[in-house]
């Protein structure tokens, strides 16, 4: 085996979501489960994985027979397990001999997980999540599925064996009790006029929030790294995350930050003064599943990941702000997902993440972004 010097990167919110990384300064603290996890490609690549293809029915019915023999199917996402509740119940009603045990992890520690796991041979997981930086790592750990024989279409799997099942769009937001409507800004641009100076603005210090200027041709990484020297200048209040850049908007601490749109919307549920800024363009922010090499009920986790990709499952996870919308601007049918409505509201123009290439850039795009936002860890 050979062996690979470890890398720093920078973990966009839906890798590390809620974790303490920030110092008082506003930097960064990596734990240690990230420096596994990010050799965690280079070693699989070079050395494999110890872990055995599912042998898995060629007809859903079978599928599901085998799922009910199994009976319990291991599901691990970064999620609380209220928003994903209600479509746990409803696979539940719906195959009652099979129960679901949902637990919340950290993308980059079930990466870790799972590594490890597959190496020795003793898989815990039957259902895992990737998005953002663990997407490559994942493609690695991901068993083979024909996920065709199930029902999806290839148009919600990715690189064959991720299922494309949710999307939480990155947002700029404000207090509608500190900024006028006509007083907004609209393009990245305007975020650097002098009246949003002084500690107006929160972002994360994580670079994920500009993940579109990689994804936006027009854009790009040189113009992006002039943008982020100019955004610093500016003086932002900086947090170690979006959902902590998210709580000094509905206080009025600030005026307008870095969020997610269902931070935002579950925000607006309890009252807060808090909308979506129309400041385009953004990203879509694709989450998937996998069914891990050596998982324990292959036959349940396949069969629940269809069911999460039916009609019927997303349009109740769709409810918690969590269902798929498309991977790029598209608002003729927002129908009633809440968040298509939202950022069509708002007049947003956002990008997928398409293809391998693009989760490669953001390994180096991210570190740089960070240096020139003045936030990387060194």
């Amino acid at each position: 085996m050979r062996h690979f010097p470890t890398k720093r990167v920078t973990w966009p919110l839906e890798v590390v979501a809620g974790s303490k990384l920030a110092t008082r300064s506003g930097r960064l603290r990596l734990p240690a489960t990230i420096g596994v996890l990010l050799v965690t490609g280079a070693s699989l690549s070079a050395c494999g994985t110890s872990a055995t293809t599912a042998s898995l029915p060629s007809t859903t019915s079978d599928l599901v027979k085998q799922a009910k023999k199994e009976g319990t199917v291991a599901w691990s996402a970064p999620k609380p397990q209220s928003q994903m509740q209600p479509a746990i119940d409803l696979f539940e009603k719906k195959y009652p001999s099979i129960k679901i045990k949902y637990t919340n992890t950290k993308a980059p520690d079930q990466v870790s997980q799972l590594k490890m796991e597959e190496a020795a041979r003793k898989v815990s997981v039957d259902v895992a999540n990737a998005g953002g930086l663990t997407v490559l790592p994942s493609l690695q750990l991901a068993d083979n599925v024909s996920w065709s024989k199930y029902g999806i279409g290839k148009e919600n799997v990715f690189q064959k064996n991720l299922v494309y099942i949710w999307s939480v769009p990155k947002v700029w937001a404000y207090n509608t009790d500190k900024v006028k409507p006509a007083d907004l800004p609209k393009t990245w641009d305007d975020l650097l006029d002098a009246k949003w100076a002084g500690g107006k603005i929160s972002a994360e210090s994580r670079a994920s929030f500009m993940t579109v200027w990689d994804l936006d041709s027009s854009m790009g990484e040189a113009k992006a790294l002039a943008w982020a020297k100019k955004f610093t200048a500016q003086k932002p209040h900086y947090s170690s995350n979006t959902t902590q850049s998210e709580a000094p908007i509905e206080s009025g601490q600030v005026s307008i930050g870095t969020s997610l749109i269902n931070l935002v919307l579950q925000a607006q549920k309890k009252g807060a003064p808090i909308a979506v800024a129309p400041l385009s363009p953004t990203n879509a922010n694709e989450s998937y599943l996998y069914v891990p090499k050596g998982a324990p009920h292959p036959a349940a986790a396949v069969l629940l990941t269809s069911f999460l990709s039916s009609d019927a499952a997303q349009s109740v996870l769709a409810k918690t702000y969590n269902s798929r919308i498309p991977v790029d601007t598209n608002c003729s049918k927002p129908g009633d997902n809440a968040v298509l409505q939202a950022i069509c509201k708002a007049n947003l123009k956002w990008f997928g993440t398409k293809t391998l290439k693009d989760y490669q850039n953001f390994s180096s795009f991210f570190p740089k972004a960070e240096k020139a936002l003045g936030t990387d860890v060194g």
